[in-house]
């Protein structure tokens, strides 16, 4: 799993583990892992051309020290002060001492640099890149240099992934002691790059529970139910999909696929799409509704295609069992009764929904995606998917849990349909035992992992193809 944690626990940890190293131990740490990063990128460090942007704080430092064991080993470098009063005098010093040279132009040097180093701000900075650093750094992108970014690149947040003016894309960044928020959630993640973690030995020193939290596969196969040798069809999970209208019946197909493909042991269908979904899925069990009359469930997925029938939301709410809550059910649903459930909710909406929530515009969501789906779960005191580029999942417990990130997101599940899959899934999940967030969180993995299925069986992929790769998903993950 790979964890992330915020500036102030990053900080908190630095300055304990300072107090017990020699002093400049810790950042000669860094630059060492930063240096041996940049060697791995350039192939050849004898005879590469190195440029460093060097901002005024710790992260110019790193740029320096670093470049000064490039320079070392044979690399022309060239540092480009951003603040030539306030530079790191110690890194300065090495790099000088090592070969290296201060630029006496700037767009000069980056034009024809092989790697450039971008250690102009680091993880305090807020509000995007200074002016004065903007032409700076769009002469970096505007090169054929590989752009490196020291610890996180300058002009996106640490805490938070967001981006407020200009910052610098970077191809790589090398991150010490441990992941940020920032470098795992989008907007700020596309700024990273590849991403490498320099083991420093923060790890003692850093809080139990980190801010946000990425599961890998074997995160995931441990996770996932099995059926056990006495298991039948009721034991496995029985979800409830009421889902589809007159106008929408392909909804009720879609969800029902994603349950199906997602190891529930059988589907009560409650709706007016019956006739579409038999003849997709003769396993299925029907029933015209209500949902309260359909049959024993152990979970519920209430929402996509279903048009204005709020009734069916109220009663689905109403039960004792885990329910979903997605699409035309975000709409229709009341926030108390969300609130009054002693059993777990799921709330999946995507940006535009989740703006019609929180009442604010969508692209403020889709700007602060991590403070939007913690405003979302404490607000309806439910875990909440919030679906996107950057796939993320919060339970209602605030910081007592960290925000999990989907590291499988594709943008091959932008297509009509995706997230009726995706519900159906994650309900498959919930009525097989996982808590809300597990559910969540293992739901929008296997849907990220089967979309590359999918799409390396031929593109374009459509929701249903997702729906069909789920099983080889699930044995991906279970084979870790």
């Amino acid at each position: 799993m790979r964890t992330a944690y915020s500036v102030e626990s990053v900080r908190h940890a630095e300055a304990q583990l300072m107090a017990r190293l020699p002093e400049g131990a810790l950042m000669q740490r860094a630059a060492a892992g930063l240096a041996a990063a940049c060697a791995g990128l350039l192939g050849r460090v004898y005879g590469a051309r190195v440029v460093l942007l060097v901002g005024s704080g710790d992260n110019g430092g790193d740029a320096l020290y670093a470049g000064a064991r490039l320079a070392r080993r044979g690399a022309g470098v060239v540092a480009v002060p951003l603040a030539r009063d306030r530079v790191h005098e110690g890194g300065l010093a090495a790099l000088l001492a090592a070969g290296g040279r201060v630029a006496d132009d700037p767009f000069e040097v980056l034009a024809s640099a092989d790697l450039v180093l971008d250690g102009i701000t680091g993880i305090g900075g807020r509000g995007g890149l200074r002016q004065d650093a903007v032409p700076v750094a769009r002469a970096a992108r505007g090169s054929d240099a590989v752009i490196v970014a020291v610890d996180l690149p300058s002009g996106v947040e640490a805490d938070t992934g967001q981006v407020q003016g200009e910052a610098l894309h970077a191809d790589a960044t090398v991150t010490f002691g441990t992941y940020k928020p920032g470098l795992l959630i989008d907007p700020a993640k596309e700024y990273a790059g590849t991403v490498r973690l320099v083991d420093i030995g923060l790890e003692e020193h850093l809080p139990s529970v980190p801010a946000v939290e990425a599961l890998q596969h074997a995160d995931l196969a441990r996770m996932l139910p099995v059926p056990a040798a006495e298991s039948d069809k009721y034991r496995r999970g029985v979800v409830g999909v009421v889902a589809g209208s007159a106008r929408y019946p392909g909804a009720a197909v879609l969800c029902v696929a994603g349950a199906l493909r997602g190891g529930a042991g059988a589907v009560r269908y409650v709706g007016p799409a019956a006739d579409a979904v038999i003849a997709r899925f003769p396993e299925c069990l029907v029933h015209a509704g209500p949902p309260g009359k359909a049959g024993r469930v152990q979970a519920w997925a209430v929402g996509p295609g279903l048009g204005d029938d709020a009734g069916v939301v109220e009663e689905v709410l109403a039960s004792d069992v885990p329910v979903l809550i997605d699409a035309d059910g975000l709409r229709l649903l009341d926030a108390a009764a969300v609130r009054e459930r002693s059993a777990p909710t799921l709330l999946t909406p995507h940006a535009g929904e989740a703006a019609a929530l929180l009442g604010v515009g969508r692209e403020e969501v889709e700007a602060s995606r991590l403070d939007s789906v913690r405003e979302l779960a404490a607000r309806f005191g439910a875990t909440v998917l919030l679906k996107g580029s950057t796939t993320l999942v919060a339970a209602p417990d605030g910081e007592e849990s960290p925000v999990r990130v989907n590291p499988m997101g594709s943008s091959w599940l932008a297509t009509a349909g995706s997230g009726d899959v995706l519900s159906g899934l994650a309900g498959s999940l919930l009525a097989a035992g996982l808590g809300a967030r597990d559910a969540g969180s293992a739901a929008a993995y296997l849907h990220g992992l089967a979309a590359r299925h999918a799409v390396a069986h031929g593109t374009p992929i459509t929701a249903l193809e997702v729906a069909e790769a789920l099983p080889a998903a699930w044995r991906d993950v279970s084979a870790a």
